[in-house]
């Protein structure tokens, strides 16, 4: 029953969120100067009247709240809307959630592999010089726009090293993924390093560690049972929360990388102003975003009977 509030509570929460922020996208997309109706034509303008016919066909002559209202509607049916060259958006979608999952998974894992790894590492050794390093190092990552780190490692590894294809999917897994889940994993790393550092120090000062060397228990099985079973689970929400962020940072990634994904199809959706795309690819990945936090509490809620959500 407990659990159920939580969901039940949660699911509420999150409807009010999903409809602001998702009007808020509508409004953006709809509000951008210039006509994207009249853009479809490019240099040569095209006739009036079938300007006139397109706008009622996609229905933008119509007031914004009244086509927010529709595209509701639309959402509660499973349809996403319609692009401009007439496929349905869920459509042009489908043949590329693979190429992002995949991305968005490898990067998942770098990142919650190597973040663990640091932060038990700069935890065990703190104020050492192994630490200092690993802290400015997080720093550093979290410091840098991701579009800068994408570029500066698509000419280092890519075209000076040649290391790893700069573009497409053509090498396939993983070596077509490697580098631009690298850069998209080092900010989600950064942050799961100095959580878990931050964990594993209370941990370590912590009375039952305390008890446990009074106890004579070897220092490898301290760490290696109980202070890294401790430390890890403050790391979860984050871990859980941050796939969602992976599916829409890689956005900019696979713009740079030219990766046939969601994130392309977002990211050439908005230079040629195809509307209904920008909207249903946003919409979409809100969802995610919002049925992980979900998931999250509701996972919190049955392992730690100590929480609690009023």
């Amino acid at each position: 029953m407990r659990v159920a509030r939580v969901v039940a509570g949660r699911v509420g929460e999150l409807a009010i969120v999903f409809l602001g922020v998702t009007f808020l996208i509508y409004a953006a997309v709809w509000a951008l100067p210039g006509d994207p109706i009249a853009a479809l034509g490019g240099d040569r303008p095209l006739p009036p009247n079938v300007v006139a016919e397109l706008r009622e066909r996609f229905h933008l002559d119509e007031p914004l709240w009244q086509q927010y209202l529709r595209y509701l509607g639309g959402l509660f049916t499973g349809d996403l809307g319609t692009a401009f060259d007439g496929r349905p958006v869920a459509e042009r979608m489908a043949s590329r959630w693979p190429v992002t999952i995949t991305l968005a998974l490898t990067a998942w894992v770098i990142e919650v592999v190597l973040g663990v790894l640091l932060g038990l590492w700069a935890g065990l050794r703190k104020d050492t010089a192994i630490d200092r390093t690993i802290l400015f190092g997080t720093i550093l990552a979290t410091s840098i726009p991701i579009f800068v780190v994408g570029v500066t490692v698509q000419l280092v590894f890519g075209l000076q090293l040649g290391w790893a294809p700069i573009a497409g999917t053509d090498a396939g897994w993983p070596v077509a993924y490697l580098l631009p889940a690298l850069v998209i994993a080092v900010f989600g790393l950064a942050s799961i390093a100095r959580l878990m550092r931050g964990s594993v120090i209370d941990s370590m000062e912590s009375d039952f560690v305390r008890t446990l060397r009074a106890k004579g228990i070897p220092r490898s099985r301290i760490v290696g049972v109980h202070v890294t079973r401790n430390s890890v689970a403050p790391v979860l929400t984050f871990v859980a929360i941050d796939l969602g962020f992976l599916l829409g940072g890689a956005v900019v990634i696979e713009g740079i990388f030219n990766l046939p994904g969601i994130g392309q199809l977002l990211f050439s959706a908005i230079r040629t102003q195809e509307g209904p795309t920008v909207v249903g690819v946003a919409t979409t990945l809100i969802l995610i975003f919002l049925a992980l936090n979900v998931l999250v509490d509701i996972i919190n809620s049955a392992l730690d009977p100590r929480i609690r959500h009023d």
